[in-house]
């Protein structure tokens, strides 16, 4: 399995050699200036990959292996077919990853948020910080803050009491924060922060599309995009959703193993996979990530590795060391070099640790939201340790 760091870009505060000495050999990036639903060029990326790849002398060279993410614009996920000229800019941003090499491209099909946290550096007994989902948190943003048309029905009494006393127990900036965090773009994007009204108008959007349709969308998408990947060698990473439920009243359609084998069964192009995110599907208790990682494995060219910790109301979590949380990440370590093993050497899986802690010097510096150097490094090195460990053992 090759070894692999997300990186944001030269102003995102961690260098390049910072990923040579963490012992990664490969680089996720994107190009995440573009703005979502415009075409990336053949010379923008060129651009890019030669600022990771063109190795200075005497320096470990690094390679560009995955695009994260080409970001699927909304109304594909609301339109579908329908939203031709969307699906056809995603198609040419394909074709120019492809014209420049790259084999394999994540993205994700979940509705007007990415991934959702009520708190972004939540306070560790260690001392380090790390995301978190608190869902009083998350029922007091949506019932009392977005007052969502609807909401009240989405929760249980004692649900709308314990967020109304969290609610009343917030000031100004309590309140200011939440909604950063919860608003917020994906991660090192240039687009700004939804405000409250905007975030209510993109909800308004999604009036009467149940998760039935949005699971057709997604196959519509696919089945455009399919056929271009597939003549270009580019296998397509479909992340799971995150939390994998669903969330102010959308569909999520990419939460469960049963999800992935409709989309497989509907759209069969062997370009069409999955991220195999641990920390995502294992927010779930009836997700079996050992049994997932066997089950789709000849569809998993990519794989984010981290850990949640369930807490004790089963809908909070946090985000956990890589070997402390709710994975069995020894399990899913040994399906997936088993089939690294029947791939090699042409077709190797590529995976990075995702989601470290804040901790040590960087609980000093400004850094993307579960994306610091430390916390990630001490994930890979944990993760590196157990895959020399079960390759030993073969």
């Amino acid at each position: 399995m090759r070894q692999a760091w997300r990186w944001f870009g030269p102003n995102a505060g961690v260098p390049l050699d910072a990923v040579r000495q963490a012992g990664a050999t490969d680089i996720v990036s994107a190009l995440h200036e573009v703005p979502i639903g415009q075409a990336w060029t053949t010379q923008q990326v060129a651009a890019r990959k030669a600022l990771i790849e063109d190795t200075p002398a005497g320096r470990t060279p690094l390679v560009w292996s995955v695009v994260e993410s080409i970001p699927v614009p909304d109304a594909v996920k609301r339109q579908g077919k329908a939203a031709k000229a969307d699906i056809e800019a995603w198609i040419a941003s394909l074709e120019a990853v492809a014209e420049n090499g790259i084999r394999i491209i994540c993205f994700n099909f979940m509705p007007v948020v990415d991934w959702t946290r009520t708190d972004l550096d939540y306070e560790l007994p260690t001392g380090a910080t790390a995301m978190r989902f608190d869902q009083d948190r998350f029922a007091a943003f949506d019932l009392h803050i977005l007052k969502r048309k609807g909401a009240e029905a989405d929760y249980s009494q004692e649900d709308r009491a314990r967020a109304r006393a969290t609610f009343e127990a917030m000031d100004d900036g309590d309140v200011a924060a939440l909604v950063t965090n919860i608003a917020s773009a994906l991660p090192g994007s240039t687009t700004e922060p939804l405000t409250i009204p905007q975030f209510r108008d993109r909800l308004e959007l999604y009036d009467g599309i149940d998760a039935g349709m949005v699971q057709r969308h997604l196959a519509e998408f696919l089945a455009a995009v399919a056929p271009a990947a597939e003549a270009r060698g580019v296998r397509l990473a479909l992340h799971p959703d995150d939390p994998p439920r669903p969330l102010f009243g959308l569909p999520r359609v990419a939460s469960t193993a049963g999800d992935y084998a409709a989309l497989f069964d509907a759209v069969p192009s062997p370009a069409v996979g999955m991220c195999f995110c641990t920390g995502s599907l294992g927010v779930r208790a009836d997700n079996d990530l050992p049994a997932i990682a066997r089950r789709f494995a000849a569809r998993i060219p990519f794989v984010h590795l981290r850990a949640t910790r369930r807490e004790g109301d089963g809908r909070s979590f946090h985000e956990a060391a890589h070997l402390e949380g709710d994975v069995d990440m020894v399990a899913v370590l040994r399906e997936l070099l088993a089939e690294d093993r029947r791939r090699a050497p042409h077709d190797t899986i590529v995976f990075r640790p995702d989601h470290g802690h804040r901790m040590l010097d960087d609980l000093t510096k400004k850094v993307h939201p579960g994306y610091p150097a430390i916390g990630r490094l001490r994930g890979l090195a944990e993760l590196r340790g157990i895959i020399h460990a079960l390759d030993a053992g073969a």
